[in-house]
């Protein structure tokens, strides 16, 4: 196929409010340099990280929640506002999550590749070339899938046969990794599981990761979205605003944080694992070591992953033994409404994020 010079894309200019979102129809298509491959990006959706790399959430500089963090501390560049710790360069294509077809290839990449339908991992690995950033994430330290073509390393953009859409695959990559590698983390088995944000992407992913393990899962959220979460696998909905049971899980899977987090930690048996790999609800929470020495408890951050979470995932799909779960889809061109809709969270799984007709 004929590859165009410049394409179509929503370009993040700087940490502040969804005007720092510009729609450009200048911006030049990457070239795919040695060990990389070039991606015409069909469909993409919208993550929390999208939120918060935009507002600077991830700099220590910010203390409270997702939603009320709306530009930042003070709507400047951050010297630690990426997934790294270290400051974006901008403008920065974002879009963690992407589903497209490769179209070229650079040096050492078998031209065969050319042609696949593919999704590309998320959390990345590490090489030579990026030896001074300790995190890397697509769509955050480099660019990503908020345009029609998107570059990556060939290791990091995996081949899948599924007869699912490109906005139904696109959806999978940030939240079922995430949810994935949190799961694999506590090791969970057939035991009682509580998930929080059970209705957000990486919630619902966990849903049905948990019940794949053959889990006893309790969905923290609320009742309307209750008959929506059952299906997926929740056998128990519990809402958000309600008591936690006490000593009653055997893991527990946050994504909120929040006021209410040593609540949470009392809901674990003795010897629990709790593990996180969000904070929407706010990043600073109280811990009574006490509780923590006293249970035998045990805790887990969960952000990198092995290059096998993402292999296990494509499995997955492949397979059929996970779906897709969109709530609301959005052509590229109107991702500041997507994500006011994404902030509302009155939705259940994923923004859709149509890239190719943009």
């Amino acid at each position: 196929m004929q590859i165009p010079t410049t394409m179509h894309g929503m370009v993040l200019t700087g940490h502040g409010g969804l005007e720092k979102l510009e729609w450009r129809e200048d911006l030049q298509v990457p070239t795919p340099e040695t060990d990389e491959v070039l991606i015409k990006v069909g469909a993409a959706s919208v993550n929390n990280t999208d939120i918060n790399t935009r507002v600077g959430w991830y700099s220590k500089t910010v203390r409270g929640d997702t939603l009320n963090t709306t530009s930042g501390a003070d709507g400047s560049d951050f010297e630690d506002g990426g997934w790294s710790g270290k400051a974006l360069e901008f403008p920065r294509i974002q879009g963690a999550d992407c589903c497209g077809t490769i179209v070229a290839v650079g040096a050492n990449v078998d031209s065969a590749r050319i042609g696949e339908r593919v999704l590309v991992r998320p959390m990345q690995t590490f090489n030579a070339a990026r030896s001074g950033v300790p995190l890397i994430t697509f769509g955050s330290e480099y660019d990503g899938g908020f345009a029609e073509y998107a570059k990556a390393p060939s290791h990091d953009v995996l081949k899948v046969a599924s007869p699912l859409s490109d906005l139904e695959l696109a959806t999978f990559p940030c939240a079922f990794s995430t949810a994935e590698g949190m799961l694999q983390k506590v090791s969970l088995g057939a035991e009682r599981v509580l998930i929080t944000g059970a209705s957000g992407g990486v919630g619902s992913a966990a849903i049905q990761l948990s019940k794949r393990r053959g889990a006893h899962v309790t969905a923290l959220s609320t009742d309307t979205k209750a008959p929506q979460l059952r299906p997926l696998g929740a056998d128990d909905v519990i809402d958000r605003n309600a008591p936690f049971p006490k000593q009653a899980f055997d893991v527990i899977v946050d994504l909120v944080g929040g006021s209410r987090w040593p609540e949470l930690i009392d809901a674990l048996v003795s010897g629990g694992r709790y593990v996180a790999s969000g904070a929407i609800a706010g990043p600073i929470v109280e811990l009574d070591l006490r509780t923590l020495y006293l249970q035998d408890l045990t805790l887990f951050g969960s952000t990198r992953q092995p290059d096998s979470v993402f292999e296990d995932l494509i499995g997955y799909i492949e397979n059929g033994e996970i779906k897709p779960m969109i709530g609301e889809v959005f052509p590229l061109r109107k991702l500041r409404e997507a994500q006011e809709v994404f902030l509302a969270k009155k939705h259940v799984g994923k923004i859709g994020i149509q890239v190719a007709s943009a």
